[in-house]
């Protein structure tokens, strides 16, 4: 299916380099920061220096409430928890950051994509806000990075919620990186409105839910100058390795959620998540596909927000 993906995409490059020449394809492929940071930037964001990257920071929410980190995928960016955000801001001090190398945080000079220093990455971003601990919840490769940085940090994680996450090997990564299509790398190089619509087509299940707003997002976050380069040097990193024993020393309460239309990752793969995580429950959405937060937003939330006070509930007992 990832296969068929990238040949529509392909496809859709090539037909656009074509109409449009490839001169303006060029001209197009990267977009200023700093026109980017004047669209997208909100009063509740600032850039943070951290270990040398200049990344963007949302925070909204109470400021005295427990910490919620929201962790977005790949290609993606801080707006894709817009909702869960809105919602979570009542009881929570939501956080939100642009992975290295996408949205405005853009390229990392010391290039560190591979998932492990991603994980690692996560414990520098809490470092800089002052928090010992929080709740993190991620997508995909989110995901990927918040469940490794629990297995590495039990005492910093009080609850983890995981969506279509990253784990187990998958479209030929494993202990390798898998090789990378051309026609991907043209892809993420110059982000066409049709490659990009025909991406979110096979991250939603239901593409009459994709917005002109999503794809304007996708596109232009994308299309920031150095990101294409980036997210090609990040799957250049991305391994898979067996994830089991990672997976066993979470000692997180864990929530996963998993929309049964996902056809990036296959829904079996949250269940041996489950199975691999010691307090690990698995929440399926049908007709939903690879980014349930966004595509069934209503949903998603009211199930993590039990989660997330069952949680409290259970450690503020612990403790009396």
């Amino acid at each position: 299916m990832m296969k068929k993906l990238l040949v529509t995409i392909l496809v859709l490059v090539v037909a656009g380099a074509a109409f449009f020449g490839v001169a303006t394809w060029r001209a197009s492929q990267g977009v200023a920061s700093n026109a980017l940071e004047a669209k997208y930037m909100t009063a509740a964001d600032r850039f943070v220096m951290i270990d040398g990257a200049r990344v963007r920071v949302r925070e909204e929410g109470r400021a005295d409430a427990p910490p919620l980190i929201l962790i977005h995928g790949f290609t993606h960016s801080l707006e894709t928890w817009d909702a869960w955000a809105e919602a979570l801001g009542n009881n929570y001090r939501v956080i939100r950051y642009d992975l290295l190398g996408h949205g405005l945080t853009g390229p990392d000079p010391r290039e560190r994509y591979a998932p492990t220093e991603r994980a690692a990455f996560v414990g520098a971003i809490m470092d800089a806000l002052d928090l010992d601990h929080a709740a993190i919840a991620g997508n995909s490769l989110g995901g990927l990075a918040a469940w490794r940085f629990a297995s590495d940090n039990p005492a910093r994680v009080d609850a983890l919620i995981l969506i279509s996450s990253g784990a187990y090997p998958f479209n030929g990564a494993g202990d390798t990186p898998a090789e990378i299509p051309a026609g991907m790398k043209t892809y993420l190089l110059t982000a066409p409105e049709a490659g990009v619509r025909a991406s979110a087509g096979y991250i939603y299940a239901d593409d009459t839910k994709i917005t002109d707003k999503r794809i304007e997002i996708m596109r232009d976050m994308i299309r920031r100058k150095g990101n294409g380069a980036a997210m090609i040097r990040s799957l250049e990193k991305f391994t898979l390795p067996d994830p089991t024993d990672a997976l066993s020393l979470i000692e997180t309460p864990t929530l996963i959620l998993w929309g049964e239309g996902d056809i990036i990752i296959p829904i079996s793969q949250g269940m041996q998540m489950q199975q691999a995580i010691n307090d690990a429950r698995l929440i399926a959405y049908p007709g939903v596909g690879h980014a349930a937060q966004e595509e069934a937003p209503d949903e998603t939330l009211a199930d993590a927000m039990v989660f997330l006070e069952e949680t409290r509930a259970g450690y503020a007992a612990a403790a009396e």
